[in-house]
């Protein structure tokens, strides 16, 4: 009786070995019934989530490169845009050019000829 299951043994061996991995198995599909294969399903469904997450973070990714791309570009439109306002308050608040608009919209303003003075508070002791 131990013999029979020697023989039992060596043909579970053999059966292995017959089916071992080849293009027509590959073509056929019996490539993923093999035990090999079957004992690496978890591997490989780590792997192709882990893949997943590799596309999902590349794209999450791009799409802030591009994102900032758009704000830096903003910022430099934005910079302009300030400096060419404060160059024309400049431009504007000189005094010939106010005194220019006061004349222009006959306000009957006249500048003041006599020097400032400095008024002082006396302390009541």
């Amino acid at each position: 009786m131990s013999r029979e299951r020697r023989n039992i043994e060596f043909e579970e061996v053999r059966e292995e070995k017959g089916s071992q991995f080849s293009f027509r198995s590959l073509i056929d599909g019996n490539v993923l019934t093999q035990k090999a294969v079957v004992k690496q399903i978890p591997f490989l469904a780590m792997l192709v989530l882990f893949a997943l997450l590799m596309i999902a973070n590349r794209n999450h990714a791009e799409k802030l490169v591009i994102e900032s791309n758009k704000l830096q570009t903003e910022v430099v439109e934005l910079r302009s845009s300030a400096i060419t306002t404060s160059s024309e308050l400049v431009m504007e608040s000189r005094q010939s050019r106010v005194e220019q608009l006061v004349k222009d919209r006959g306000l009957g303003l006249e500048e003041n000829k006599q020097p400032l003075k400095k008024l002082e508070l006396k302390k009541k002791d």
